[in-house]
């Protein structure tokens, strides 16, 4: 029995030992995995890396869909039940949290690093900032003074409007299949939620104005990530203050007044603060989908997300919005599934196009390096064909006797000769 357990015991100690092994070797990955995260974050282009690896376009779009119906049941909460009614200091309230949660993250070295200053204009910064402000608060104030229908014209203006600006500002040409699909999108839309166009003089000037601006949000987000190496939440950190300027300034000018009179009690602020932490999800998630895809794919993502809440609507909840309503949502969807094949397509092309041209410069770059292998063993070669017969030509018609004592005396300038050559050939490799 004390054989038996000397045994086991040696057995279970060895056991013990691999298992503590593989939890140290499974330490020390996810410490190398955690210092390599840590040091991609502290590069603007580590950082930009580690978002185009972890947040796709399939992500991305998800993660903004998501968040989009959340903040849709959170604002219908705080503007209804809750009585808030004030749309340009509710903007405030959610980018003020933003900032404040990305200043935490800030002090505690996890937000990304911004490219250098020298990259990016302060002008592009302050354009970004402005923008965003009047686009969130016009659209805001068209949703109040306006009836949804209205709204909703509003929001499809905003499709020719990015085909037209980006053509204008960087020379850049919609396939007319595209073109064709997105105009089948809009008409679906539009069948499907315009059901009314009830607006006032004030509404009406808002929407109009809301559409530039949001069109050139979307533009200068995409356009900002995808060509220069910032991420999401780094381009947030430096436009999020000139933002919340901008919503200072309009707040008086578009905000009914009353705002200090508000009832802020407690059920009221945990609804406003829910709220807000949803627009800070907002508006990282829809600079990750702007990062990861283009304008014109968020702008359809936004109608998409329009059609699957009134078809869930009706599937789910009972309601009727009509039957053609439904229809043009129905076919809304079938265009937003062929504009979402064609990018695709676009995709795998330029793909295949990147993949082709490193191989023809890497055929390119091997053929001096071949000419110059052959060049360099040829004049080896010549230069021992052409010193080693030299004794043999000075020893000719001479006895045997000492023709033989040459050759075995010729044996080790020989030798001395190849190493020669061996250092010759070393010392040409490299040039």
């Amino acid at each position: 029995m004390g054989v038996l357990d000397s045994i086991l015991s040696r057995d279970a100690r060895k056991f013990i030992k691999r298992k503590d092994s593989d939890a140290g070797e499974h330490g020390r990955a996810l410490e190398e995995l955690r210092s390599s995260l840590y040091s991609d974050f502290q590069t603007s282009e580590g950082a930009k890396r580690q978002q185009q690896r972890f947040c796709g376009p399939v992500v991305a779009m998800t993660f903004n869909f998501t968040v989009a119906v959340g903040i849709i049941m959170a604002n219908k909460v705080v503007m209804g039940k809750v009585g808030f009614n004030f749309p340009v200091a509710l903007s405030l309230i959610h980018y003020a949290t933003s900032w404040f949660l990305m200043a935490i993250f800030s002090a505690l070295s996890l937000l990304p690093a911004s490219p250098p200053s020298k990259s990016t204009p302060y002008s592009s910064l302050f354009v970004l900032g402005a923008v965003m402000s009047l686009s969130t608060g016009l659209a805001n104030i068209s949703l109040k003074h306006n009836s949804v229908g209205f709204y909703q014209m509003a929001k499809i203006a905003v499709t020719p409007t990015i085909v037209l600006a980006e053509f204008m500002l960087f020379r850049k040409k919609v396939s007319s299949q595209k073109v064709i699909t997105l105009a089948i999108v809009s008409i679906g839309v539009a069948v499907a939620t315009v059901t009314d166009l009830e607006f006032n003089f004030f509404g009406a000037c808002a929407a109009l104005a809301w559409i530039v601006p949001s069109a050139v949000n979307k533009i200068l987000w995409s356009n900002m990530q995808q060509k220069g190496n910032w991420t999401a939440l780094a381009l947030m950190w430096k436009t999020t203050p000139i933002t919340i300027f901008f919503f200072m300034a309009l707040m008086p000018l578009l905000d009914p007044p009353g705002i200090l009179s508000y009832n802020w009690n407690l059920n009221n602020t945990i609804a406003i603060i829910i709220s807000a932490l949803f627009g800070f999800l907002l508006q990282w998630s829809g600079a990750l989908a702007l990062g990861a895809t283009s304008a014109l794919s968020h702008v359809v993502l936004g109608q998409f997300k329009t059609c699957v809440i009134m078809l869930a609507g009706y599937l789910f909840f009972n309601s009727d919005p009509g039957v053609i309503s439904l229809c043009g949502a129905v076919t809304a969807l079938c265009g937003m599934s062929v504009y979402t094949y064609l990018n695709l397509q676009d995709s795998k092309e330029s793909g295949t196009a990147g993949k082709q041209l490193p191989l023809k410069q890497t055929s390119f770059a091997q053929k001096p390096k071949a000419d110059f292998d052959s060049t360099a063993s040829k004049q080896l070669l010549s230069k021992q064909n052409s010193f080693t017969p030299r004794p043999k030509i000075d020893f000719d018609g001479t006895s045997k006797q000492p023709l033989l004592k040459q050759n075995s005396i010729s044996l080790k300038p020989k030798t001395i000769i190849d190493s020669e050559a061996a250092d010759l050939k070393i010392s040409e490799d490299p040039v």
